[in-house]
């Protein structure tokens, strides 16, 4: 008998206890079973897709899908830099702003340390953070708003990073400059304060501050950004962050020489510089954010006040509950968003889509909320 037969099977290899403890990533749904062209607004992809020129510079880039990509990322951060009025130096891009995130916590965090996060931050950051070996700590956002005095109540001599997301996921509020300005003021030197600005393309509040203006001014603060929503580019995964120059330093060199594809810069550097498509996509967010809020409200609903390109609304009662709206919106071919992981159970999270799809929207939620709670017909 061969003697290597009659050994014990391996059990292999094992991870990190931490990450078998995490929940995966549930993307928002795309399918409905029977139905050919649901109207999808589970994502806040945007409805209007990418530029033109985005889409050319995409399509010009396959001739060159034998090299590698500009590992500098030089054309996209001059793009970023010249619209923003940024230090080019200070700006690099990612794999989506999900992987900054990641690339930024295994930088700065591991076992015995402390992450702390609003509850509304991005939920990847509780998965890097666990599957680092680092202790979450979760700062409530008390009526769903960004709270700085829980933030500044979570940290401990143990914190090492501190994120939030303004505007937040799900419910779409935002912290105002002068509370973020006390956030940093109220930390430690030596932790560092992530803005995770996703949607801040779409928000047009005077008193909001993407974290550009404190990252001019402070060592210990990062902001990440994405084209994914307002540059219609989800499906490229490129995302861009702007800090100190030290934490710029610490990414780039963990970061791999080519996390970001070659058609993807390509279009990424055209969607940047097209300003007259991209205050195009915001135009019409910010009409139909209007519209939505308002007609939501004649018929029962009052969604969360919102800045962002979609709305987080309460359903009130049993019988016309969130459980319930979700299956009447997917019966009539609409997909929401329902929030479980991220947010209350009692509420659908719902993009602004095209006119078209809006009003599908407007008008399957007023005959949800006319309805006893019997299935449509």
């Amino acid at each position: 008998m061969n003697a290597l037969a009659a050994e014990p099977p391996s059990i292999g290899p094992r991870p990190r206890g931490g990450v078998l403890s995490i929940n995966s990533y549930k993307q928002g749904a795309s399918i409905i079973d029977g139905v050919e062209n649901p109207i999808k607004v589970s994502a806040n992809e945007s409805p209007l897709g990418p530029s033109p020129r985005a889409k050319a510079a995409y399509l010009a880039a396959a001739e060159s899908l034998c090299r590698y990509s500009d590992g500098t990322q030089m054309a996209l951060r001059e793009a970023i830099a010249s619209v923003h009025r940024l230090d080019v130096q200070r700006i690099v891009c990612g794999n989506g702003s999900d992987e900054i995130l990641s690339l930024l916590i295994r930088a700065y965090a591991g076992p015995g340390d402390d992450v702390v996060l609003s509850e509304h931050s991005f939920g990847m950051c509780r998965i890097h953070a666990t599957a680092q070996g680092a202790r979450v700590v979760i700062a409530p956002e008390p009526n769903l708003q960004i709270s700085t005095s829980a933030l500044l109540d979570a940290v401990t001599p143990a914190t090492r990073i501190v994120i939030l997301a303004t505007p937040n996921n799900p419910p779409g509020t935002y912290l105002c400059a002068s509370e973020l300005k006390r956030l940093h003021a109220g930390l430690p030197g030596n932790v560092l304060l992530i803005v995770d600005s996703a949607y801040a393309e779409f928000v047009t509040a005077e008193d909001y501050d993407p974290g550009t203006g404190l990252v001019g001014s402070a060592e210990n603060v990062i902001m990440t950004r994405t084209l994914s929503k307002l540059y219609g580019l989800a499906a490229l995964r490129i995302g861009w962050a702007y800090g100190s120059h030290s934490i710029i330093d610490a990414l780039q060199r963990i970061r791999t020489p080519f996390n970001t594809n070659g058609p993807g810069l390509a279009a990424a550097t055209a969607a940047m510089l097209d300003r007259d498509y991209a205050a195009r996509v915001r135009d019409h967010n910010s009409e139909w954010l209007k519209i939505m809020t308002r007609e939501l409200t004649l018929i029962g609903l009052e969604p969360i006040p919102s800045v962002t390109n979609f709305l987080f609304v309460p359903f009130p009662d049993h019988a016309h509950g969130a459980e319930a709206a979700w299956n009447f919106l997917r019966l009539r071919g609409i997909i929401p968003r329902p929030v479980g992981a991220g947010g209350p159970q009692t509420h659908l999270r719902i993009t602004i889509g095209l006119p078209e799809e809006n009003r599908a929207v407007l008008d399957a939620l007023g005959d949800f909320m006319r309805s006893t709670g019997d299935t449509p017909s």
